[in-house]
């Protein structure tokens, strides 16, 4: 038997006994890091994305999540639902692994910059998805916050550790990472405390999705149509409106990314106005603060990818530089826009 026929096998032999599921096809998905994807359309035309874990995979942190995605799907968002096995439980445990199925939501993940129309549908979802996640328990699982505490020298500190790990890779462009990250490390100096000093003191902090960025929707047009992989933490909702309304592929490759992020702000408000202004402001800043310290894509080797998912990750890096030199840039024309879209009657000034 080859690898393929083993693999089909195995994935029919888990549905049926732990899901009552016959399967008719197996196809792998060459994405993700922490699970082995596929895809599988039954014997009664339904099609499902399976998910299998990986031995080193935090079990407890998976079923919370897809507790999670459960709630929201419970609340009429566009999430797929997740099948119980026999047994109930939204993660099955089989041939010495970890499992969920997951009905195969319509749409598909854009690989383009956002439309304006996309930014606004994106901006409800999440301020929809805000407001029903305010009452569900606080997850364990903490979100890192280093851009907001992180010390600035270790910040400057981790350019030189990434450069090296570049060199011990052979990563194909030494020279332009190495300008890369010197304009990293001036950019840590000169803006991070200043960025830091504009945030409000308390930001409000909840039980959010915590990884609702651009491969994570599933879309038609410019309709969201599937919320996927919950990270599922406790955070804060302008670090995650951030990361949403300042897309680093709609920065780097759209003139339209002022008018998408207030678009996605003000339809963000709309649905979630119970977050203070303040914390809506801030987003922006926020979003520039966590690029300025995160160094992810810099280097790839470490964590051993597809091809496909590489180069992916590997773009993500650039376009995040553009987007940094161009929220620097816009900064504070940026915040006067998203403090006109955002403000709505009865907002303190």
């Amino acid at each position: 038997m080859d690898d393929m026929d083993w693999n089909e096998e195995l994935v029919a032999d888990v549905l049926a006994d732990q899901y009552g599921i016959t399967v008719e096809t197996v196809e792998t998905v060459p994405m993700g890091t922490d699970t082995i994807n596929r895809r599988v359309l039954t014997a009664k035309g339904r099609r499902l994305f399976v998910k299998e874990y990986a031995s080193t995979a935090d079990l407890d942190a998976a079923k919370s999540a897809w507790d999670m995605s459960e709630f929201c799907r419970a609340a009429d968002l566009p999430v797929p639902r997740v099948w119980p096995d026999r047994d109930g439980n939204l993660v099955a445990l089989a041939e010495g692994s970890a499992w969920a199925v997951v009905d195969e939501a319509p749409g598909r993940v854009a690989t383009s910059a956002m439309s304006v129309a996309r930014a606004e549908h994106i901006g409800m979802v999440l301020g929809r998805m805000h407001r029903v996640l305010a009452a569900y328990p606080l997850p364990r699982r903490v979100q890192p916050s280093r851009w907001r505490s992180g010390s600035v020298q270790d910040a400057v500190a981790k350019c030189s550790r990434v450069l090296s790990s570049a060199r011990r890779q052979g990563h194909g462009d030494l020279t332009q990472l190495r300008g890369q990250l010197d304009q990293r490390r001036k950019d840590l100096w000169t803006h991070v405390d200043r960025l830091r000093a504009g945030l409000p003191e308390d930001l409000v902090e909840q039980a959010l999705h915590a990884d609702f960025t651009r491969p994570n929707m599933l879309v038609l047009t410019d309709v969201v149509t599937g919320v996927i992989d919950f990270r599922g933490a406790k955070a804060f909702p302008a670090w995650e409106l951030g990361r949403s309304a300042f897309d680093p592929r709609t920065i780097a490759t759209s003139d339209q990314w002022p008018a998408c992020a207030t678009a996605m702000v003000s339809a963000y408000r709309s649905e979630n106005p119970s977050l203070p202004l303040s914390d809506v402001m801030a987003c922006a800043r926020i979003a520039l603060l966590y690029m300025l310290c995160s160094f992810y894509g810099a280097t790839t080797a470490e964590h051993d990818l597809p091809h496909e998912a590489e180069a992916d990750l590997k773009r993500h890096w650039q376009e995040r530089q553009i987007s940094i030199r161009r929220l620097l840039d816009n900064l504070d024309d940026l915040e006067d826009a998203l403090k006109t879209s955002a403000a709505r009657p009865g907002d303190c000034r």
